[in-house]
């Protein structure tokens, strides 16, 4: 009955809201078209930057709306090659300018920072940030979802980069930058020689913890108010066109392997060596002014990083984000998520099966715009695997603009077909609408066919759906209420579910504060929250969670949570952590409290520690997290992780003490050149992983890579026969370069 209702009415809001609604009619600005050159040096002083007005920048943070204290001058022009933005930066001590790091997309909160948001299609949802530091690196990211972040999913990716160039010079006046960013980098319509987008420029100052922006954006929109595109100003460029580039990318990889394997009889380990030599190919393609390709072949992920290592103490999956960068690249578009890391599309089930990467033959990716509608397209063959068979992976993915220019309705197609005739499909459909000023109303409705299974297009059983209402406000009463049901038969076979057969309600009030001038605290919020899980099958309650906390940001920059939580979980198959510890068949009540302290992280040397302690199941839980931040120089930082789990069964006389401890080194040499060590030992599995990699990157595109990975068993004996000291270890070296034609 539902889907009867849904669907129906999701086709009249696709094909006749567009005519019924307008978008309302906002103030803009005219950027300065000037056919001159420049020296483009990092001084911004030449007589076409005096032509200019500055931009009326206001403080954000500490007191939002006051002067700055520090002379800001932001401009902007363009001509047919490129868009410059420059940033006259004074400081009335110049000797507290901090630049903490020379790493590409390294930009952190203990640097002096000045950047350029751009809503390119002027959706009011998406957005390109560019930014550098005294240093000059090169900082770019995506911004989605209209900066709005879920739980621990940041609304940003880091991993998009383009070809764009930045100056910058310090003196003791202040420091100054140019950034320079070809007009085809940017992906934007023109309607007949006008192009609209959305601006927002900042600086951020941390020796005085001081935020300065335009437009002047109110903190009450949330943590990211400063990235919002919804808030950004409308600004006119005439007579630009887009480009269409074309980016070929070859490279090449040669190296070593070495692994210890047991051997059928399960009598001895059995030393492995393979030489690797590998070639593949990246090409990106501009079909049109708004759409880009994306073709791969062979491709290859050698130079990742780890994944960082977890202990799990529940008795469901764990999420592991998404680190290989051709993924990672626009993977906003293809979202699909339905509440915390569930998502109708999850990269990681590409390529990669039971933690051991699956090769990739290729692929082809198309992202962009095509009239009114954002289109995601993805198509990926992997190559056969141990059981697995070779398979197709595809994603499509369209979303558009309806009502007015918060709200979205879209939807997704995901498909997985082995060689072997096996086939997985799953469709969403989806609709965001801004309601009311700070209201939201998000709908989601996906079902998924698969071989083995009844497929009936009219039944719950493969089918998901979502609800949720909530105001999107930090000062003042806002609410949060969701609820979803997930029936026994839906699997997207490329997705990511966390539970089963469900259904989730969960229901958040907050009352918030902006407290101003005369208060250290920057913001703060009290809150109550209640969430629960049924099983659909039976009705039967699996999890019960309810109870206050409180949030809060200081003006130095420091901020945290504290929460307790009264909780119920009914366990019907019992789980372990370890030989020794397990829990069992049964329903369980305690009471939990969670508290986050991140210090100032405007200085050198910061840390977040995470708590969590009180009743566990029939025992007792106390698990502390300590990652401590360090930027000792611009050129050398460290980065750590320390986590102690322990927990008592006192009644059952099983205790657990699971302990991981990482440590990150970097060093940049330049801004090019630079090397990172990452150790990671994890005292649950009794092993210790090690990662090396040497970057050089001379230019955007041109990648030399050294890399050595290593996998070491502690505890040898735990095990009989005994174990070997190194499970695996690998040497490689790979080079991109990238061809611009």
């Amino acid at each position: 009955m539902i889907k009867r209702i849904f669907i129906p009415a999701f086709i009249i809001l696709v094909f006749y809201c567009p005519q019924v609604f307008s978008k309302p009619d906002t103030s803009s600005l005219t950027i300065s078209r000037i056919d001159k050159e420049i020296v483009f040096d990092g001084l911004p002083f030449e007589k076409v930057w005096e032509e200019i007005e500055p931009l009326p920048v206001v403080m954000f943070q500490p007191v939002f709306g006051n002067e700055p204290t520090e002379k800001t001058e932001i401009r902007l022009f363009y001509n047919d090659k490129y868009l410059y933005v420059s940033g006259r930066l004074y400081d009335s001590d110049a000797s507290k300018i901090k630049s903490s790091t020379k790493k590409r997309d390294d930009f952190g909160p203990n640097s002096d920072g000045f950047g350029v948001i751009l809503d390119t299609f002027n959706d009011n949802e998406n957005a390109l940030s560019f930014s550098t530091t005294p240093a000059g690196i090169r900082s770019d990211m995506s911004i989605f979802n209209d900066a709005v972040g879920r739980m621990n999913h940041m609304p940003f990716n880091m991993s998009w980069n383009t070809f764009w160039d930045v100056e910058t010079t310090i003196n003791e006046e202040g420091w100054f930058a140019e950034i320079r960013i070809p007009i085809s980098s940017l992906r934007f319509q023109d309607d007949n020689g006008i192009t609209t987008m959305g601006l927002i420029v900042w600086r951020f100052i941390p020796h005085k913890n001081e935020s300065i922006m335009f437009p002047a954006i109110h903190p009450k929109y949330g943590n990211w108010a400063m990235m919002k595109p919804s808030k950004a100003k409308d600004v006119i460029f005439k007579g630009i066109k887009p480009k269409k580039p074309v980016y070929i990318s070859p490279y090449g990889l040669t190296g070593f392997s070495e692994t210890n394997e047991l051997n059928d009889a399960e009598t001895e380990y059995i030393n492995n060596k393979d030489a690797t030599y590998e070639a593949g190919l990246d090409i990106k393609y501009g079909l049109t002014g708004n759409l880009t390709m994306d073709l791969t072949l062979n491709t290859d992920f050698a130079q990742v990083e780890a994944d960082d290592e977890m202990i799990n103490l529940t008795r469901f999956s764990l999420f592991f984000p998404e680190k290989r960068k051709f993924f990672q690249e626009r993977s906003s578009i293809f979202s699909f998520s339905s509440g915390g890391s569930s998502n109708l599309f999850y990269s990681r089930k590409i390529g990669l099966y039971d933690d051991q990467p699956v090769r990739i033959y290729g692929g082809a990716r198309i992202v962009g715009r095509i009239g009114s509608w954002d289109l995601g397209f993805l198509d990926m063959q992997t190559a056969a695997f141990e059981d697995l068979p070779s398979e197709n992976f595809g994603v499509l993915r369209m979303r558009r603009q309806v009502i007015n220019e918060n709200s979205y309705i879209g939807g997704i197609l995901t498909s997985r077909i082995g060689m072997n005739g096996e086939y997985n499909t799953a469709y969403g459909l989806d609709a965001i609408l801004r309601v009311f000023n700070y209201d939201y109303l998000d709908i989601k409705w996906s079902q998924s066919f698969e071989t083995g299974f009844n497929n009936n297009l009219f039944s719950l059983d493969p089918t998901k759906f979502n609800i949720s209402w909530e105001k999107r406000k930090e000062e003042g009463f806002a609410y949060s209420l969701s609820w979803s049901r997930s029936g026994e038969e839906f699997n997207p076979g490329i997705g990511f579910e966390m539970r089963d057969d469900y259904s989730f309600a969960r229901t958040q009030l907050q009352y918030g504060w902006l407290p101003g001038k005369d208060s250290k605290l920057f913001s703060h919020s009290f809150f109550i929250q209640q969430m629960y899980f049924l099983s659909v099958s039976d009705g039967s309650l699996e999890t019960l969670t309810a109870g206050p906390g409180w949030k809060f940001q200081t003006k130095s920059m420091m901020s945290g949570n504290l929460s307790l939580s009264y909780m119920i979980e009914d366990v019907k198959e019992a789980f372990s952590f370890s030989d020794g510890a397990e829990v069992p068949v049964g329903r369980y009540e305690f009471i939990e409290f969670r508290g986050m302290i991140s210090t100032p992280m405007s200085r050198k040397l910061y840390s977040m520690i995470l708590c969590r302690a009180g009743g566990f199941y029939d025992g007792y839980r106390a698990s502390i997290s300590l990652m401590p931040t360090w930027s000792i120089s611009s050129s050398f930082q460290l980065n750590g992780m320390y986590q102690y789990n322990w927990i008592n069964f006192e009644g059952r006389s099983q205790i657990f003490n699971g302990q991981i401890g990482r440590l990150k080194i970097l060093y940049m040499y330049n801004t090019k050149l630079s090397a990172s060590a990452f150790i990671q030992v994890n005292s649950s599995n009794n092993d210790i992983i090690s990662n090396f990699r040497l970057r050089y990157n001379p230019k955007e595109g041109n990648d030399f890579y050294l890399v050595f990975n290593e996998g070491r068993n502690t505890n040898l004996d735990r095990e009989t026969p005994e174990l070997p000291q190194i499970s695996n270890r690998t040497i490689l070296v790979k080079y991109t370069h990238t061809f611009n034609l």
